[in-house]
């Protein structure tokens, strides 16, 4: 149950709670007390810069896909600022050179165009691998499938990496627990351990889920210690989940109900456009007081105000029948929603709102017109 007031609160918004979004940066903080190594928030996750002093004093600093993220990063955080894209384009790569401290390239091609620049920058560069081991079920999120664009392969590697490079990274996880992470530590060894003691730090990437509750943390210590000890190396992860995990809401209406064969909610919201993974993944979020489909008294499908067909949330049930003008709380919507709605349809966008650390509600965003008039012309 929610300990603030959304009575008074238009929907479709979403809210974040700082309090638990401490709580999850207090356990990442331990991590980092705990092994020595450095965390960055991947802002392809969750970007409310506003929250970023508040990061700051946690983490390391940010990482980015490109040079919007990176710049956001550099100028609301200001501490180590990464980047990693499958391909730099030519007028982007001067202004990386100026705020990035750390850039990591996807192909040895990439290294070669650009690393006359980058040295001379003073940079710290590293390559990104690929070692081939599958550890989830989603391809659309495996960079370690079959024919990826994503990380060098051994087969692709050089006998002996160039004296400049300082780093390797490899990003191989969604939202999985550090078992998944210790089979992967063991193919990296396997393949590329030959290059381990020629470089000065290694980046484990995301998809680390830490704040979860299940989450081995022991095992991510022994991972973390392994490789720092070992050959000597700083060790980066760049969890973007796990810092926002399980800390916001989205707030939605329900408009109309109709019965097409089955009772169906039409909601304020849309999950092609406020909550994208819905339908990507897909995935099934959480509904404060509801149930799986009849294993409440009342099953209702949550439809959307988009003319798309398949813009459905998903069948849930109710104790009590749903009524006009009720507000329904999706969970765990502070990541991956945000960063990645749109105003489809010309549907506006939810507003963003927090809770601070004295349980009040702030506004911190509202979207108009303008905002969907503009992108285009």
């Amino acid at each position: 149950m929610l300990d603030f007031d959304i009575t008074n609160i238009e929907t479709p918004c979403y809210i974040v709670d700082e309090r638990l979004l401490i709580k999850n940066l207090e356990v990442l903080k331990s991590v980092k007390d705990r092994t020595g190594v450095k965390i960055l928030i991947a802002q392809k996750a969750f970007a409310m810069y506003s929250e970023y002093p508040l990061i700051g004093g946690y983490l390391d600093g940010t990482t980015a896909s490109g040079l919007f993220e990176a710049r956001l990063g550099y100028e609301e955080m200001g501490k180590e600022t990464h980047i990693f894209a499958p391909a730099y384009k030519d007028k982007d790569f001067s202004e990386i050179m100026l705020i990035c401290d750390h850039i990591v390239f996807n192909s040895f091609a990439q290294w070669e165009k650009y690393s006359k620049q980058a040295i001379k920058a003073g940079k710290s560069c590293g390559i990104r691998i690929n070692p081939e081991l599958s550890t989830q079920e989603h391809a659309i999120y495996d960079p370690c499938a079959a024919n990826s664009r994503l990380g060098v392969t051994i087969a692709n590697f050089p006998d002996k990496l160039p004296q400049e490079i300082d780093g390797l990274h490899f990003h191989t996880l969604c939202e999985q627990n550090s078992d998944a992470l210790a089979a992967t530590i063991i193919a990296v060894e396997e393949k590329f351990g030959k290059y381990l003691n020629d470089i000065k730090w290694l980046n484990f990437g995301g998809g680390h889920h830490i704040t979860r509750e299940d989450y081995d943390v022991n095992l991510l210590y022994s991972c973390i210690e392994y490789m720092r000890d070992k050959y000597g190396l700083q060790i980066y992860i760049e969890p973007g989940e796990a810092v926002a995990l399980n800390t916001g809401y989205l707030i939605t209406t329900v408009e109309d109900i109709v019965d097409n064969g089955a009772p169906i909610a039409i909601l304020d919201t849309s999950a092609a456009c406020h909550m994208p993974d819905v339908l990507e993944m897909p995935y099934r979020p959480p509904l404060i007081n509801s149930g799986f489909p009849n294993e409440k008294a009342y099953t209702y499908r949550l439809g959307t105000i988009t003319c798309l067909a398949g813009d459905i949330i998903g069948d849930y049930s109710f104790d009590e029948p749903l009524a006009i003008g009720d507000k329904l709380i999706f969970g765990d919507m502070a990541h991956y929603s945000m960063v990645k709605n749109n105003m489809f349809n010309g549907i506006n966008l939810p507003s963003i709102y927090k809770v601070d650390t004295d349980g009040n509600v702030k506004l911190i965003k509202s979207f108009e017109y303008s905002d969907y008039k503009q992108r285009l012309s």
